[in-house]
């Protein structure tokens, strides 16, 4: 870097912002899938799976402000916060696999297990992106450089949900495939009999077309749970066993159209190699990546003082409140994609082709982020963005199941604008410890970063709980089929209309967010003549 211009050469983002695809591998995993995962294929309710991922993500609180102060206060040839992103790299991987991974077990056996691994999922994470974040604001002491990096990290962070969202279903399919024998009877037009066997226990098997057009009911309903058809079955098959279904609504149904996955295997052996491409993206980023603002060398650790100057620090306040509501906001849209498409849109696979769509908008929102911040400031530019995502979103409430068109234009559409909301955050955060150094003499960098990382994780509880409460109160059970008719109002609901409202609160909140530009120019030189004379 060059101390005068203070630049940070392209090599580095770009080093910096492979430690985000990394963190998002997981991050966008677990908030896109794994909700799902746990109502659809580990087999917990809606409502005991959205508290789990609430009451976890507020625990997370503690751990999250611990691991602030931790870092403030290592000290290692590496600098304070790049040695926690090669010393969790590993750790991360492991957990997250664990996670996706389904044990043999009774109700409660899954609930400890699923809490077990999601607790210890988010203080790993915790310790791994606290640092990663707070070591943006040490690269550069300039805002706009800042801002730079930030829009490298959110293109990173972007790619990285994109590897996981739009690979993973495919993947599934791949390590899931059962290759049963299949024998399929025309009984009429547009109606046949369906029978499945396989040489394996499949404990948790889901069937369905290819197309996910036509219904599906077991053959002979008066042993079977399923008395009303639906898009797909999901059950446990025992080898050599026949299992007869009635399959109606899509003509010429051959046995290359039958989907038979062992959802289990396919959501477990895709996980697995994801979280090799996670360490090693988390090596990358601490091998390229140096740390050059420190905290004033008179600075004595004091976490009660650096506590009382947060809870005085008015631009913090407000990021932290508006993260809060814009995490509900993504994070609801992100939580409700698999339900939309496989429950509403009848095609889970084409989810797979959203997320990638939305990953592209959200590259290139990231990447217009710094101009656009340039031109309207990043105040201003924040409150545009949420009312332009929000108000887009609402839309969804207006399509039919069979308008994709329409249904990818608005998600796409929308989502360059949601991209914005995090690409300002964290450099906003940034903004937040120079504001504090300029009024009170003191830098916790590890500190403010713990915080707005905690509601960016508690906001995505909260949105977990939203939707398991909301898919609860309209009877939502994801081991049974004939549910779903009833819950499409509250799968629609949750796709447009509260997510909208949420990102309307956050922009009129943000009004009173008091650094603008001109502002943070006069504390980026008050702060250059203090370090120059040092």
């Amino acid at each position: 870097m060059d101390k005068r211009t203070n630049k940070v050469s392209v090599f580095e983002k770009v080093g910096y912002a492979l430690g985000d695809g990394a963190a998002n591998i997981a991050w966008r995993g677990v908030s896109t899938f794994l909700l799902f995962f746990y109502t659809d294929v580990f087999g917990l309710a809606p409502a005991a799976a959205g508290l789990l991922l609430l009451v976890a993500r507020f625990s997370d609180g503690v751990s999250d402000v611990g691991m602030g102060v931790i870092g403030d206060m290592t000290n290692s040839k590496y600098g304070k916060f790049r040695p926690w992103v090669l010393w969790t790299a590993i750790p991360l991987a492991v957990i997250l696999s664990l996670l996706f991974t389904t044990p043999d077990l009774g109700p409660t056996g899954k609930l400890i297990y699923a809490y077990s691994t999601y607790i210890l999922f988010t203080l790993i994470y915790t310790a791994n992106n606290i640092p990663y974040g707070a070591l943006m604001a040490v690269m550069t002491g300039d805002n706009k450089e800042r801002t730079s990096i930030g829009s490298y990290r959110m293109v990173g962070a972007f790619a990285g949900g994109m590897i996981v969202q739009g690979a993973l279903l495919y993947l599934v399919a791949h390590f899931g495939n059962v290759n049963p024998e299949i024998n399929i009877t025309e009984l009429n037009q547009s109606k046949y009999e369906v029978v499945v066997s396989t040489p394996q226990n499949v404990p948790n098997a889901n069937i369905k077309t290819e197309d996910g057009i036509a219904t599906i009911i077991w053959s002979d309903v008066s042993k079977n749970p399923d008395k009303e058809p639906g898009k797909y079955i999901s059950f446990s098959m025992e080898a050599d066993q026949d299992y007869s279904f009635i399959v109606e609504g899509e003509e010429s149904l051959s046995a290359d159209k039958i989907r038979l996955i062992n959802q289990k295997k396919g959501y477990s052996y895709s996980i697995y190699v994801m979280s090799v491409f996670l360490a090693l993206f988390m090596f990358i980023t601490f091998a390229s990546t140096k740390e050059r603002i420190a905290p004033p060398m008179e600075q004595k650790t004091n976490l009660l003082r650096d506590l009382k100057d947060l809870v005085k620090n008015k631009p913090w306040l407000v990021l932290l409140i508006v993260g809060l509501l814009w995490t509900i906001y993504n994070s609801t849209k992100q939580g409700m994609v698999m339900y939309y498409f496989t429950l509403y849109v009848n095609n889970q696979l084409l989810a797979a082709s959203f997320l990638v769509g939305l990953m592209i908008a959200s590259i290139v929102g990231a990447m217009v982020t710094a101009p656009l911040s340039k031109i309207f400031g990043k105040r201003r530019l924040f409150i545009y963005a949420l009312l332009f995502s929000g108000g887009v979103n609402a839309l969804f409430l207006f399509c039919g199941s069979d308008d994709i068109g329409a249904i990818f234009t608005i998600g796409i559409v929308s989502e360059f604008g949601a991209a914005i909301f995090p690409t300002l955050f964290f450099t906003m955060l940034g903004d937040a410890a120079d504001y504090s150094e300029y009024k009170n003499g003191r830098r916790a960098t590890g500190l403010i970063y713990s915080a707005g990382s905690f509601v960016t994780k508690f906001g995505g509880g909260l949105a977990a709980a939203l939707i398991g409460a909301v898919l609860a109160a309209y009877h939502y059970d994801g081991m049974d089929s004939s549910t779903i008719e009833g819950a499409i109002p509250a799968i629609k609901m949750l796709m447009s209309w509260i997510p909208a409202l949420v990102a309307l609160l956050a922009a009129v909140l943000m009004t009173i967010y008091p650094l603008n530009q001109s502002k943070m120019d006069e504390i980026n030189i008050e702060l250059d003549a203090r370090r120059a004379a040092k």
